[in-house]
């Protein structure tokens, strides 16, 4: 029932020289529930009906007739204020969430239509470390989200598996590395190579030019090069769906940067067909001085081409496969300008679509203060934090509750929760100072803190030993602790559409911490098993709603809500 649309018809009736949209933009919801659950402010009706506000709100009040579902409309100065009638309002929502369960909270608003969204990205031949953490669950929050509102998702992994950093590759393992320490840890072996590149190309700069010529054999096909990066490439990802898989994580494709090689001629031939590249001492470009932004380098003067290039021919095949209706490309700020400048040589292209494409920034992440940069070694590997905090949430386990069944699991499903709670906790844009102890911490506004709520629930309706429905007296849940939860519960469609519109699961999470505080409050105020049989079902039926929404809010953001804890 949308109460909101059921005022704005009913004041529209009554201002007939405001449109409905008018209308709607001037109702507010006032700070303190006392006041009512909606308002509307006569300010701006003052020069139209030619009478002070406050004269007439009570004239308005006096007009508008409304059905049972407000139990109360007032004139408190220049607002009129409206009273929902909460037990309609309880037995709705309790009602709804009974009866669509794992669904509740999903719409249909996105049914055929499909969402691209590129996200994680790590290197390849490089460790995943903290600073990929922030695209891989941001973007994989957006899925769930556009998922859970009927969009048909597309997960894409752009591997940045193709580049000249390749070629400082394989010119190290050819100096300096072996096999079989490579097949026997591949990914710190290739990263200590990667590391003493830089180091000894400080000493000698012509390692460079090798890299840069390495990097050109891979394009042009060469044996040894080729194999080699197929080999790098092929270990890497090995590696990086282990952690994948501890962050429940999926992706649809796995195209990275090296599946656009045989799509690029096509590119480079159409921007030369439409008069966009220019030549400039051998090297090619699209010239966007007209708006403010440096050119666009799309092939070097040695024929090797850039990310630009593979942007390009990703977002033509992309719209040529799947036909989307946005395409979501998930990345620190620092990529604003490399974004803004190959999206609009598609649009200088002809394509009208190149609006569609969205770049979603976020804020980066420092370890101690400090920027992370993998050629200097300064990484923290994000297997090493997501092993940390399994470890202690096992030990916690331990110490606490050592009888406690799959307790392995369940510290995973914590540690891991953490982990992906601790970034997901901040606006997306902020950046992110990554230090142990906050990730470690598991007091306050946490992921272990929302979990613990969820079990909390589990644990009352284990202890009830009845089968709940709703079946209840729907007036003991108007007082205000229950009140408080429902009024939540009641909100979380909105808050997963406000989350899909701003491409904030931020939103999501602070939703879900709300409802946990909201219910704990209930929890301490409101006995549930040792009350009357009336009060005792009504209750229990709430702490059953309350649970299902936790769980699904959080399965949202990627983290699983254990029974017990």
């Amino acid at each position: 029932m949308n109460y909101k649309k059921k005022l704005v018809i009913a004041l529209s009736e009554k201002l007939e020289s405001f449109s409905l949209e008018e209308v709607e933009n001037m109702i507010e919801v006032p700070p303190d529930r006392d006041m009512g659950d909606f308002a509307f402010p006569c300010f701006k009706l003052a020069k139209t009906f030619r009478k002070a506000p406050n004269q007439i709100a009570a004239d308005l009040k006096d007009l508008l007739r409304l059905d049972e579902s407000f139990e109360k409309v007032e004139a408190k100065g220049p607002y009129v204020n409206f009273f929902i009638n909460k037990k309609i309002l309880t037995k709705e929502i309790i009602n709804r969430v009974f009866h669509e369960g794992d669904d509740y909270g999903k719409t249909n608003r996105g049914e055929g239509k499909t969402i691209c969204i590129d996200f994680s990205a790590p290197n390849i031949a490089k460790p995943f470390h903290v600073g990929h953490l922030r695209s891989t669950v941001i973007g994989n929050a957006l899925y769930r989200i556009y998922e859970s509102l009927g969009y048909n998702c597309v997960g894409i992994n752009h591997l940045g598996d193709w580049g000249t950093q390749f070629g400082k590759v394989i010119v190290a393992y050819r100096n300096w590395g072996k096999e079989e320490e490579v097949r026997e840890n591949p990914i710190e072996t290739l990263l200590d190579l990667y590391v003493k590149f830089h180091e000894e190309a400080e000493k000698d700069p012509t390692l460079e030019d090798d890299a840069r010529e390495w990097f050109t054999k891979m394009e042009k096909d060469d044996e040894e090069a080729y194999g080699l990066w197929k080999w790098f490439s092929t270990e890497t990802i090995n590696e990086l769906k282990k952690i994948y898989e501890l962050l429940n994580v999926k992706f649809d494709h796995y195209t990275g940067e090296s599946f656009y090689n045989d799509k690029m001629d096509v590119v480079i031939e159409e921007l030369k067909n439409k008069n966009l590249l220019k030549e400039s001492k051998g090297a090619h470009l699209v010239d966007l001085e007209e708006y403010d932004m440096p050119p666009c380098l799309v092939m070097k003067k040695d024929g090797s081409t850039l990310y630009a290039t593979r942007d390009i021919a990703a977002a033509l095949y992309r719209k040529r496969t799947f036909n989307f209706e946005k395409s979501l490309y998930v990345t620190d700020y620092s990529q604003n300008l490399h974004f803004a400048q190959w999206m609009k040589v598609v649009e200088l292209m002809g394509y009208e679509w190149a609006k569609d494409m969205i770049h979603i920034p976020f804020g980066r992440v420092t370890h101690e203060g400090r920027k992370i940069q993998t050629r200097k070694g300064n990484v923290v590997l994000l297997q090493d934090v997501l092993d940390g905090a399994i470890e202690k949430v096992m030990e916690i386990i331990e110490a606490k509750n050592p009888e406690l069944e799959n307790k392995e699991k369940v510290a995973k499903d914590i540690g891991v929760g953490a982990v992906i709670f601790n970034d997901l906790s901040h606006s997306r844009i902020k950046d992110v100072s990554f230090s142990w102890g906050t990730v470690f911490n598991f007091e306050g506004e946490t992921g272990p803190y929302v979990q613990y709520t969820y079990a909390r629930a589990a644990s009352i309706l284990r202890k009830a030993e009845i089968d709940v429905d709703t079946s209840i007296d729907w007036e003991v849940l108007v007082e205000k602790n229950s009140l408080d939860v429902i009024m939540d519960l009641g909100g979380f469609t909105e808050a997963i559409e406000s989350a899909m519109i701003k491409n904030e699961p931020f939103i999501v999470t602070r939703y879900v911490v709300n409802l946990a505080q909201n219910f704990n409050k209930f929890y301490n105020e409101c006995p549930i098993l040792n009350q009357e049989e009336n009060v005792k079902n009504a209750r229990l039926a709430l702490v059953f709603a309350t649970k299902t929404t936790i769980r699904n809010a959080l399965r949202l953001i990627g983290i699983e809500a254990p029974e017990k804890m």
